[in-house]
C-alpha cells in the first residue's frame, strides 16, 4: 500500500508520520501532485490556519487533485476543516467544498478556547472508522474552530454545544480530534483507516 501524508505547509506532520510508523506502516510526506495521484490512501494533517493550508494547496496545484481523489482520504483537525466549503478563521477563506458546511469559531458557552484536551466522542452510527472502538471513547482535541453537526457527521462531541467530531462523505473522512495523540483509541482509528 502506498500511503501519502500530504505536506500541507502546517505543523504536526511528523507526529502523524510517527504514529503511522508505530502501527507498522510506511508512509511518505509529499506535496507532489503526481505522487498523490498514485497513492492508495491520503492523509491531510494540519495544525495551523485555514489560510496557510489553502495557500499551500493552491500554490502546489493540489486542490483539484484532492477533490478528484477516489481512494480513502483522512483529514485530521485542520485537515478535516478544509473539507468544508468555507472557514471563518482570520477573515475567512474558501476551502475544498467537499461538504457544504462552513467552519465557525466555537460557541463554547464561555468555556476556554481553544478546546484543548480529552473529550468524549459519541458515534451516530456504526462506521468502519470506529471499528473496535467503544462508543463514548475519549480522544484528544486542540482547536478553536469546528464544523456544525450535519448530514455527514458520523460522531459528535460536546464542548458548550455539539459539533462534528468526525465526518464522512463517500471516500472522504475527517476527524476533528488528533488520533496521533489519542493513545490506544487513536492508534486503532488510524489502523482502521489503513485497513479500508
Amino acid at each position: 500500500m502506498k500511503l501519502v501524508i500530504l505536506d500541507t505547509g502546517c505543523s504536526n506532520i511528523s507526529s502523524v508520520k510517527w504514529a503511522i510508523q508505530r502501527i507498522g506502516c510506511c508512509s511518505c510526506v509529499s506535496c507532489d501532485p503526481d505522487m498523490i495521484i498514485c497513492a492508495d490512501k491520503l492523509i491531510l494533517p494540519g495544525v495551523g490556519t485555514a489560510n496557510t493550508i489553502m495557500n499551500h494547496l493552491n500554490k502546489n496545484s493540489l486542490t483539484d487533485v484532492i477533490k478528484s481523489f477516489k481512494k480513502p482520504i483522512l483529514g485530521i483537525c485542520l485537515g478535516m476543516q478544509i473539507l468544508g466549503s468555507y472557514s471563518d478563521e482570520n477573515g475567512g477563506v474558501s476551502t475544498l467544498g467537499i461538504i457544504d458546511k462552513s467552519i465557525e469559531l466555537m460557541n463554547s458557552d464561555n468555556l476556554p478556547i481553544p478546546h484543548t484536551g480529552w473529550n468524549k466522542v459519541i458515534f451516530f452510527s456504526k462506521n468502519y472508522l470506529f471499528n473496535n472502538i467503544k462508543n463514548e471513547s475519549y480522544f484528544y482535541f486542540m482547536h478553536s474552530y469546528a464544523m456544525p453537526v450535519n448530514n455527514y457527521t458520523i460522531s459528535q462531541c460536546y464542548y458548550g454545544y455539539y459539533f462534528s467530531a468526525a465526518i464522512q462523505k463517500n471516500n472522504f473522512f475527517g476527524v476533528q480530534f488528533h488520533p496521533e495523540r489519542s493513545h490506544k483509541v487513536g492508534r486503532q482509528l488510524l489502523k482502521n483507516f489503513l485497513e479500508m
